[in-house]
């Protein structure tokens, strides 16, 4: 089977998420994401009948399991400043977070 990620395809995407790899690292992640690909394909080639419903996980609920499941319903803490308090740094009730230091990819 031939490599879907090409050399250029690659590199195309080590700049996108800013990685610095060694030649050695870059060869063996894009080996490794050929073989991911590969195995999906053959997944993929394998038949199934129309009629099998898609999973979101391979484990199935009993039933009574699924009945049991709490909805999922905001509730607000009973005591938000206890939890500020922790906060480095705070303002207008809410906690500051440093900005993230990054590049603009062209």
């Amino acid at each position: 089977m031939p490599e879907q990620i090409t050399q250029e395809i690659f590199e195309h995407l080590v700049a996108l998420a800013a990685l610095e790899l060694n030649p050695d690292e870059a060869e063996y992640l894009r080996g490794e994401l050929n073989h991911q690909l590969a195995a999906i394909q053959e997944l993929s080639a394998i038949p199934l009948d129309a009629d099998i419903p898609a999973s979101l996980h391979g484990v199935p609920f009993p039933v009574e399991v699924r009945q049991g499941l709490r909805q999922d319903e905001w509730q607000p803490y009973p005591e938000p400043q206890t939890i500020l308090k922790q906060a480095p740094e705070t303002s207008d009730g809410y906690i500051v977070v440093p900005d993230i230091p990054h590049t603009t990819l062209e």
